[in-house]
Order: structure tokens, then C-alpha cells, then sequence
């Protein structure tokens, strides 16, 4: 089947998925991923484009930007064959690391703009890695929340929300936001897949068995399934859990205390190695 024509954005401004081939990392330590920024930064001067959000996770990378000079497919085939190679080397395999066509969505609208900004930014948090944006070194939220960043454009969101302070509230606050995430790249294969895990695990086939369930249970089921990689957005359409509920049960299964602590982030966990705010 040939591939579909991308669709092309008015704004040219697009939201962007690289994953590793057969969901496999393509960060193994930090050290990846400083080399991945600096290739990043190379290349947005080599091709011009404008970066409004990127998060680095351990098998995806997520970016919110603007080709400038070249097109989408140039821009990201630049990033992902430059990073291959070094990749590559360091670990001695051979062969593609990235899944052979990465996914774009266009941001036509500024509400959308912001609703993907925030999704990337909250990537982490509910992945269950950290409580809070600002613990994920490898995002472009830092560079928002203090206001200056050395590869992300800041200044464009915060005047067009209105005011930095306003958006960093508004990129920290809870919601149901959806947009295109990893679980789009594959879904009619990952569907049957999660259903599989959802019954070797609870024992439940359909949203009544499982919300006959004691919440204690339901608590631990929702991290289980998350840790084996099921989104959230499947395991609330198979237990009839928001989203929400989903990311906070799971964080409670891990930490009963965890609705009670007050986030307290040390200031050197903000930082990378080099005490650079991307």
C-alpha cells in the first residue's frame, strides 16, 4: 500500500514523533541524550527551523516546531540519519534505529498550539518518570519556566499566551489533553495486544468486571498496565477510569503518600550535566 501525502499545515507549524524501530530506545543513558541535543542543536542551525517544545523519552522524542528554509521531511531525516550514525557506533549494531516513517500532525489553531505544548511538556509526568516537568531535564519546560533556553524559542508562546508566568500555570495544570501520541502509530496491532495484557493481568474482559473491582485493586492493576506499556488513553477505554485517574491511582499504587507531598525538586536536578537549559 502506497503511503498516505502528509498533510501539509497552514501554519507550518507541526507536531512531530520520531520513535525507535520495534519500540526500541534509542536513549540508553544520558549521555545519548546530550549527544541527541547537541546533533539537535546543529541541525536547527544547519536547516533554520524554529522549536517551540521538544521532550526526549526513552524510546519516542516528541517536537513542536516550524520548518524554515527546508521542508518537514528534510528537517527530521537530517536529525534522525545524524543521530543513527553516532548511535550506532557507540553501541556497534547496524541497521535503522528509528521506525522507518516518523508522524507529524499540523497545528493549525493557537489553542492547539498550546494543548500539543503542554502534552509534550507533561510527557514525563505521565509516563509516571517524575511529579512534576520541571524534574525531566530533557524538555524544553525549564527554558519556559525561566525564561531563556538555548535551543527552544520561547518568546513566540509567551506572547502569544499573554505573559510566561501565565503559561508556565498553564503548562503545569492538570487535564485531559489529546493529541497524537505513540499509541496513533500502531493502533488496530497494539489494541489486541493491550486487551491480551489487560486480562493476563486483572482477569477482567470488559469495563463492568473491572469496575466491580475494590479501588485498592484498580490502583494496582493501573500501574501494572502502564508499566508494561500500555497508554493511558487504552487503559481508560478498557477499565472506564479517566485519564486522570489512571496517571494518579498509578502513582499512588507506587507511593500511598504520593497526594500528600509537597514537590520539593532540588535545584540541581533542573539542570543537565553541563547546566544547560535547553
Amino acid at each position: 500500500m502506497p503511503r498516505s501525502t502528509r498533510t501539509r499545515s497552514g501554519s507550518n507549524i507541526y507536531h512531530v514523533m520520531m520513535r525507535g524501530v520495534n519500540r526500541q530506545n534509542i536513549f540508553e543513558e544520558d549521555e545519548d541524550r546530550q549527544c541527541f541535543m547537541r546533533l539537535l542543536a546543529g541541525c536547527r542551525k544547519a536547516s533554520g527551523f524554529r522549536l517551540y517544545g521538544f521532550v526526549l523519552m526513552s524510546n519516542h522524542v516528541h517536537f513542536l516546531m516550524k520548518p524554515e528554509g527546508e521542508p518537514l521531511d528534510t528537517v527530521i531525516k537530517r536529525i534522525g540519519t545524524r543521530y543513527a550514525i553516532w548511535f550506532n557506533q557507540k553501541y556497534q549494531r547496524v541497521g535503522h534505529l528509528f521506525q522507518d516513517r516518523f508522524r507529524s500532525e499540523a497545528v493549525e489553531s493557537d489553542a492547539y498550539f498550546f494543548t500539543v505544548l503542554r502534552y509534550i511538556m507533561q510527557n514525563p509526568v505521565k509516563a509516571g518518570l517524575v511529579n512534576h516537568p520541571g524534574a525531566w531535564r530533557w524538555s524544553s519546560f525549564l527554558a519556559y519556566e525561566k525564561g531563556t533556553g538555548t535551543i527552544t524559542d520561547t518568546g513566540y508562546a509567551a506572547e502569544l499566551f499573554g505573559g510566561r508566568e501565565e503559561l508556565v500555570a498553564y503548562l503545569t495544570a492538570p487535564n485531559e489533553d489529546a493529541v497524537m501520541d505513540e499509541e496513533s502509530f500502531d493502533r488496530e496491532l497494539r489494541e489486541d495486544q493491550a486487551r491480551e495484557k489487560m486480562i493476563r493481568i486483572s482477569g477482567c474482559a470488559s469495563v463492568a468486571e473491572f469496575q466491580r473491582l475494590d479501588r485498592k485493586t484498580q490502583k494496582a492493576y493501573a500501574g501494572m498496565l502502564l508499566q508494561e506499556g500500555i497508554s493511558a488513553n487504552q487503559i481508560s477505554r478498557m477499565t472506564g477510569m479517566s485519564r486522570t485517574t489512571v496517571y494518579r491511582m498509578a502513582r499512588e499504587a507506587e507511593n500511598p503518600e504520593a497526594e500528600k507531598a509537597i514537590l520539593s525538586e532540588p535545584e540541581a536536578a533542573l539542570y543537565d550535566a553541563e547546566g544547560i537549559i535547553w
